[in-house]
């Protein structure tokens, strides 16, 4: 579950909240004038999240290789085909 913390919250109650807040939640939400703007989360929870990116590139990356979907030119040619895509 999330939970959303004002800006003013935090400012007035600094980090506080935020420990408060995440012991009972999986996330929080940091508002600013009544817009979502900022998520916080457990480090253990982003890190989980950033190894599953990952994974999900390595797994990408495998998949265009074993497809042939790779370029084995130099970096003149890369740039080339980036500056034109």
């Amino acid at each position: 579950m999330e939970m959303t913390i004002t800006a003013n919250e935090l400012k007035t109650k600094g980090v506080t909240i935020i420990d408060d807040t995440i012991k009972e939640n999986e996330s929080a939400i940091i508002t600013v004038r009544g817009k979502e703007k900022y998520i916080v989360l457990k480090i253990e929870d982003y890190n989980k999240l950033r190894e599953m990116e990952l994974d999900a590139a390595i797994r990408e990356s495998q998949e265009d290789m074993a497809a042939g979907r790779f370029h084995k030119d130099g970096i003149e040619e890369h740039m080339k085909r980036v500056a034109n895509d």
